[in-house]
């Protein structure tokens, strides 16, 4: 149950954004939502109940996608959003659970047989769409049980990805800094560009080691080291941070040079 690459990125802009169709996450809130509305039309008499029940499978849902498209100028709004649906997954749980003990049906073991071969069908080899109809043996049973059981078992698997994903986005924070701190580095490279510069690359840019600010390569102009260059901090004559400048080494703290790293892998 892995999620798939990162979303997809406009040439123009600066973060990636959208793509989230192809998350599992997404894929598989959009089985629950589908599957709750069917549920509480066929099973639920109170109508508040059915529209809270409605209301949280549809923020899962929704929220990532509205993550996904807000993350090209907010990676800490895509975080929020992503955390709002996993919020809503777990309301949704509970409420699942509370019909079976409730009614007096029995609750799956993650271990019994029927969770089991819930669970496997994320497993399948080809990474293909999850959709409705896969589940469609135990969601348009005529035993709620056997609906609101499978439905558990979703919400979990939906849980654990959305977990995976919030993990990835605050990392990525943390690596690559937000859309704010993104933006001034490439205003800061276009400046230094257009002033004929040398322009490194946003990723290997570091942050000053006072303030935590995006950073400028600069030359001395006097001194003993009149010429070289060194990194100072953008926020210049406030702050006065500066870092060594090495020629083809990273100068990010959280990056080792190129000639250190493995080849990649990608992980399933």
């Amino acid at each position: 149950m892995s999620e798939p690459p990162q979303d997809s990125k406009d040439p123009g802009r600066l973060r990636p954004s959208g793509g989230y169709r192809k998350l599992r996450a997404f894929q598989t809130t959009s089985v629950i939502y589908d599957a709750t509305t069917f549920f509480c039309e066929k099973f639920i008499r109170s109508h508040k109940l059915a529209d809270q029940l409605i209301g949280a499978a549809r923020s899962g849902r929704q929220n990532i996608g509205e993550g996904s498209r807000a993350s090209a100028v907010s990676a800490e709004s895509e975080v929020k959003l992503v955390q709002v649906a996993r919020s809503s997954q777990d309301e949704l749980l509970l409420d699942y659970e509370d019909f079976l003990r409730q009614k007096k049906h029995r609750q799956w073991h993650k271990n019994d047989p029927e969770a089991m071969e819930v669970r496997n069908i994320a497993k399948r080899p080809g990474n293909a769409p999850l959709e409705y109809a896969d589940y469609a043996k135990w969601l348009d049973h005529e035993d709620p049980a056997q609906r609101a059981n499978c439905l558990i078992c979703l919400i979990h698997q939906a849980n654990y990805l959305l977990d995976r994903l919030l993990l990835r986005l605050e990392q990525d924070i943390i690596k690559g800094g937000g859309y704010r701190e993104q933006l001034t580095a490439a205003r800061l490279a276009e400046r230094d560009r257009q002033a004929g510069r040398p322009v490194v690359p946003a990723a290997d840019t570091p942050n000053c080691p006072k303030c935590n600010k995006a950073m400028r390569l600069r030359t001395a102009k006097q001194g003993g080291n009149a010429g070289s260059q060194f990194w100072g901090c953008s926020g210049y004559p406030e702050c006065k941070g500066t870092r060594k400048y090495q020629a083809g080494a990273s100068d990010r703290p959280d990056r080792p040079d190129q000639a250190d790293q493995a080849d990649p892998t990608q992980v399933t």
